[in-house]
């Protein structure tokens, strides 16, 4: 499974744009990879563990903008298709049995 989360933060104050730092950087620190400008994606091992991980995005909030996220199946997500630019790195395929979950 995976966990994706989008969002849309205001950046107008140094305040704001102070809070989309922290919360990239929590991200980042949580083991989420950039899939597109504030599209942020991390593979999750079951249903235990997106609770998990809900839990702590949700005490990582920022206080304004949009945030949202969705679970999808590695097979939903294997079915994404790139129209335009060339794959990240993080993209690279990978079959099952090459993946190692710890």
């Amino acid at each position: 499974m995976r966990l994706i989360v989008f969002f849309d933060l205001p950046m107008v104050t140094k305040a704001e744009k102070r809070t989309y730092v922290q919360f990239r950087r929590f991200l980042l620190n949580d083991g989420y990879d950039m899939i597109q400008w504030s599209v942020y994606g991390r593979i999750l091992n079951g249903k235990d563990a997106e609770t998990k991980h809900l839990a702590r995005l949700a005490g990582n909030l920022p206080p304004a903008g949009s945030v949202r996220c969705m679970t999808v199946t590695e097979k939903q997500y294997a079915g994404i298709r790139l129209l335009v630019g060339m794959p990240l790195f993080q993209e690279k395929k990978v079959s099952a049995s090459q993946m190692l979950l710890f």
